[in-house]
């Protein structure tokens, strides 16, 4: 559940779970994920030809495939890493 909306379920998962170290790890990844993609996609979108390229061809579909692989991986109980910011949630 900490991938359902984005960043915005992984705060509010770090916000509730203080013991489930498992939890506390997705919801950590998938804040930092989103929220970077989120980030990258408002500045992209203000910044004409490359960045609308960026922001309405590139990411939607980088997320969609982060969003769907992060969920199934959660859910088959994996403690999936992505490369860098899985590191970084592992270490809060």
């Amino acid at each position: 559940m900490a991938y359902a909306l984005g960043w915005i379920t992984g705060v509010g998962f770090l916000l509730t779970e203080h013991e489930n170290r498992f939890v506390r790890f997705h919801a950590m990844q998938s804040t930092l994920v989103f929220g970077g993609l989120c980030a990258l996609w408002f500045v992209g979108a203000s910044i004409p030809p490359f960045g609308w390229l960026l922001s309405f061809i590139i990411i939607p579909p980088v997320s969609a495939v982060l969003w769907l692989l992060l969920m199934f991986k959660a859910y088959q109980g994996e403690r999936f890493k992505l490369p860098y910011v899985g590191d970084i949630a592992e270490r809060r």
